[in-house]
């Protein structure tokens, strides 16, 4: 596992040429990773019918709202 829960990461700021399930918003900004789901098959490879796919793990990772949008509203708290 590369980044176990708790790790603080930092998104890519590339635009990458292929499919990501990281939104443009989120580009730049650090989180903490929440969770690692088992490693499967990228679904891009496997849609091109790559004989072996890369397998990779997937995060989800917690992004704290008044880093992205500059304010605290609508009752989410920050921390």
């Amino acid at each position: 596992m590369k980044f176990p829960p708790g790790s603080r990461v930092r998104a890519r700021t590339t635009d990458p040429g292929h499919h990501t399930r990281l939104p443009r918003y989120l580009r730049g900004h650090t989180g903490e990773v929440v969770a690692v789901a088992t490693p499967e098959p990228l679904p891009d490879d496997v849609a091109r019918g790559v004989p072996e796919p890369r397998v990779e793990p997937v995060y989800a990772v917690r992004f704290h709202g008044a880093d992205l949008w500059g304010c605290e509203t609508g009752g989410h708290r920050h921390g």
